[in-house]
């Protein structure tokens, strides 16, 4: 479906109401938020991607909100919309986990949040499952293995700093790859939990998943035991030494 921007000032109108407060609001709802954008910076909204919602496209959908592509002065940005139905009262505490994540060099940057949205960086690419499956010729083995070595050193990142990501065992739904892969959406993470993104990750991408199916096309998987052992092994203590062990049984160590 082809792209189209509309100004923030038409938001509240059919049918873009229905990103604006997905999946059904209030006119003065809906009033509160165009408000609400403006007082962001946030110019326009365009509308492109592969989630279609009510016939219109958008970058994604989770459980909390929609994800739009947004114009913030001259910058392409991406704008988290919290939806309606969602149990969060407000995105304040999902921009502050985010932010945490920034701080170890993890994630898209939050530039503004409030109570109904995140602003944060564009991250162009493709989801991880699509960029593998379009991976061929000479050189995609070490381009994979460039890729599935960045995104563990983040997680292992996020482990340091005891923020759990929470999904990462999907995480054909959570990683964008660019110029670099990039973890996103963090609306299921918690610092009040013990870190697993390592374990889930590695699991996610090499064990039993359709992600998993496709990278040991491209790459000479270890042996499931030998990989499970080390997980286990790092899971119990979450050092570097244990860290650097898993890269080396995933034949990483030299990505």
């Amino acid at each position: 479906m082809d792209s189209f921007s509309v100004p923030v000032s038409k938001l509240g109108q059919e049918p873009y109401s229905h990103i604006l407060g997905y999946p059904k609001a209030t006119k003065k709802e809906l009033a509160k938020r165009v408000s609400e954008l403006k007082k962001l910076g946030i110019k326009s909204v365009t509308f492109s991607g592969h989630t279609i919602l009510n016939n219109i496209p958008v970058l994604g959908k989770g459980y909390v909100g929609v994800v739009v592509l947004s114009k913030l002065g001259k910058n392409k940005v991406a704008l988290k919309i919290r939806r309606i139905d969602s149990s969060r009262d407000e995105m304040e505490s999902e921009a502050k986990l985010l932010k945490f994540a920034n701080q170890v060099n993890v994630g898209p940057k939050v530039i503004k949040s409030s109570k109904n949205f995140i602003v944060m960086d564009y991250v162009e690419g493709k989801k991880i499952i699509d960029w593998v499956g379009e991976l061929k010729g000479k050189g995609s083995a070490a381009k994979l293995k460039t890729v599935v070595r960045k995104i563990l050193e983040d997680c292992y990142s996020l482990d340091k700093a005891h923020l759990d990501h929470g999904e990462l065992s999907y995480i054909h739904k959570h990683v964008i790859v660019g110029r670099s892969p990039c973890i996103i959406d963090f609306e299921s993470s918690s610092v009040n939990r013990r870190t697993s993104n390592v374990t889930s990750a590695t699991q996610g991408i090499f064990i039993g998943s359709g992600l998993s199916n496709i990278v040991k096309k491209i790459i000479k998987v270890p042996n499931r035991k030998q990989m499970i052992e080390s997980l286990k092994k790092y899971k119990h203590n979450q050092s570097r030494e244990n860290f650097d062990d898993i890269l080396g049984i995933l034949r990483l160590n030299k990505a």
